[in-house]
């Protein structure tokens, strides 16, 4: 039933359909998130009792930081499916993955750089955590590059997927980084159940971001994902039936 379901999904005309559906519904959640985390984390949650207010930056980079690495992993396994089952629309997932993520990693590096500064007396540090994280922004700068610079774009995604799945083992060693080595980042204070963890007050807000920011992902998946497919299959019959259908 699952697999009959993905078949489904994975087919160009039918994809092209519900994505075209789901997108004003994801847009208007992605700004009720929005709104309601920037309103908890900017005004409602309390300052902390070291960083003050300056902590607050967090709201931005904590959620584009687990975005790269999550967007990273979907590129990774779409790319996998597309180079084992030959499913086009996986291909094409993995990669409009690819510029969505790295804005993610850029916008992390860059409030991560801004929340140094006043906590570290420095932009940058060559931190365990920082130079991982500089690592998956240059694979996802590959990735882009590598298909980019095929013009077979079938035999570009098949080459895509393996560098992306060579690059997956630098994503747990950005997650244990800070546990693996002696570094200047701080350690998990969100998932930890004993102290120091983040108070709850700053936890809603911060959650509420996260999820602010994997909706916009999707929004700009399916976005990406049409455009590529409209590129890819410009000739196609299903293409042609959906003109009529708009006239």
């Amino acid at each position: 039933m699952f697999m009959r379901f993905i078949y489904k999904f994975s087919s160009p005309p039918y994809f092209y359909a519900i994505s075209g559906k789901m997108l004003p519904w994801l847009t208007a959640l992605f700004l009720i998130l929005l709104g309601y985390g920037l309103y908890g984390g900017l005004i409602t949650a309390p300052a902390d009792y070291q960083q003050g207010d300056s902590f607050r930056i967090i709201y931005v980079h904590v959620p584009a930081a687990w975005m790269s690495m999550f967007i990273y992993v979907v590129m990774a396994v779409s790319g996998g499916i597309g180079l084992v089952w030959r499913i086009k629309l996986a291909e094409i997932v993995s990669i409009s993955s690819a510029s969505v993520g790295a804005s993610f990693t850029f916008l992390a590096l860059v409030t991560g750089s801004l929340w140094g500064k006043p906590m570290w007396g420095a932009w940058w540090v060559w931190d365990a955590r920082l130079t991982s994280e500089l690592i998956l922004l240059f694979l996802y700068l590959g990735v882009i590059g590598l298909y980019n610079g095929i013009e077979d774009k079938r035999t570009a995604s098949r080459a895509v997927a393996i560098l992306a799945l060579v690059g997956v083992v630098n994503i747990p060693i950005i997650h244990y980084s800070v546990e693996w080595w002696n570094t200047l980042h701080q350690g998990a204070t969100v998932t930890k159940l004993d102290k120091p963890s983040i108070h709850i007050d700053m936890l809603i807000p911060l959650l509420v971001m996260a999820g602010a920011f994997k909706v916009y992902y999707f929004m700009a998946l399916l976005l990406r994902c049409r455009n590529e497919l409209l590129e890819r299959e410009p000739n196609g019959k299903w293409i042609d039936e959906l003109l009529e259908k708009a006239k």
